[in-house]
């Protein structure tokens, strides 16, 4: 029961994206070569970059990848003259796993990314639920190569030492997570037997629980094709469950550092970091994203009203999201109401 509740809060019955691709396909995307030797694999969209105004690098989450919806218009797009990259992180699409992966490794691939693409200095920086934990690790090592960075739905790690105990204590997710990285931790073989046994839960049922989906959310996986990463038949490959279990072992682990202690890295310049939350998201409590704000004066934090965990694939959000961090622009419906 416990570890079927977690499979509902880590959204594994479905993860939406546009094309079904499986976690160890041939390539048939470009890929740069990193300098350990392993692949990331990415493409592109918007303008090509050699006439582009603004550089922006999207990170996917959890079971995603680089196929994954952010929807914002071509038209956007061309109006404001951005180029954007969406790659595979380490051993997901067509990207080469890496064994090694950590914070580290994760800012580094995107530092060399960036390189590799001759993308100039300094670009922007998106990451999204899961893949905001890469986002953190550049703003902590390689803030002098980001132009500005949004952090989309982040999903919060409670191993934080920061997080306020009257908060967290009775947050059941604490606990969920706790016990399930403990599993993954020790004990991997009963983990990739169990989510691979005939008893395992069905993506129908999971889609439709209200506790761990908003309203609109759950609108959002009726009308989009799901991404069957988290199917028996991909969890049986190992490569598939060991790249998925260690991403999910950086993410909740032990940081080598508390983003909340991080100072602000652009002292003489506006806010150039923006977190975007839903407030009806039931993946990451909107309370705890309030706390980090606040905790971090330096971050402008906007808030969906009626947004859940899926705000990438509201075609407004998204264009706010770009206007608000190439532009500068504040959106006032996007402004919290911190006294709801």
């Amino acid at each position: 029961m416990v570890f079927r509740k977690f499979l509902r809060y880590m959204g594994l019955a479905k993860q939406p994206t546009q094309p079904t691709l499986p976690i160890d396909c041939s390539s048939n995307s470009p890929r740069v070569r990193l300098s350990d030797g392993r692949f990331l694999a990415y493409r592109e969209r918007g303008v090509p970059k050699s006439k582009s105004n603004f550089r922006v690098i999207i990170v996917h989450g959890f079971g995603s990848s680089k196929e994954m919806n952010f929807e914002a218009s071509q038209e956007l797009l061309e109006e404001l003259r951005i180029y954007l990259v969406m790659y595979d992180r380490a051993g997901y699409g067509e990207s080469d796993p890496n064994p090694m992966r950590s914070l580290k490794s994760e800012a580094s691939d995107i530092e060399e990314l960036v390189d590799k693409l001759q993308l100039g200095p300094k670009v922007y920086v998106i990451g999204v639920s899961l893949g905001c934990y890469p986002a953190w690790s550049c703003l902590r090592r390689i803030p002098n190569r980001l132009e500005g960075i949004a952090l989309v739905v982040p999903y919060i790690n409670y191993k934080w030492s920061s997080l306020p105990s009257d908060l967290v204590k009775d947050d059941y997710r604490k606990g969920l997570l706790r016990w399930m990285f403990r599993v993954a931790r020790y004990t991997p073989r009963l983990l990739h037997w169990w989510v691979t046994q005939k008893l395992f839960p069905s993506s129908t049922a999971l889609e439709q629980n209200h506790a761990f989906y908003s309203d609109k959310d759950l609108e959002v996986l009726k009308k989009t094709p799901g991404y069957q990463l988290f199917t028996q038949k991909r969890l049986r490959k190992r490569s598939v469950f060991d790249s998925l279990r260690l991403d999910f072992m950086v993410a909740f682990g032990k940081w080598d550092f508390d983003p909340m202690d991080l100072p602000n890295p652009y002292p003489q310049k506006e806010s150039r970091v923006h977190i975007w939350q839903g407030y009806e998201d039931k993946v990451v409590p909107v309370q705890l994203q309030r706390f980090v704000s606040q905790k971090l004066p330096w971050i402008r934090y906007h808030e969906v009203p009626d947004g859940g965990h899926l705000l990438v694939y509201d075609g407004a959000v998204c264009e706010a999201i770009l206007r608000s961090l190439l532009l500068g622009e504040d959106p006032p419906l996007y402004i919290p109401k911190l006294d709801i």
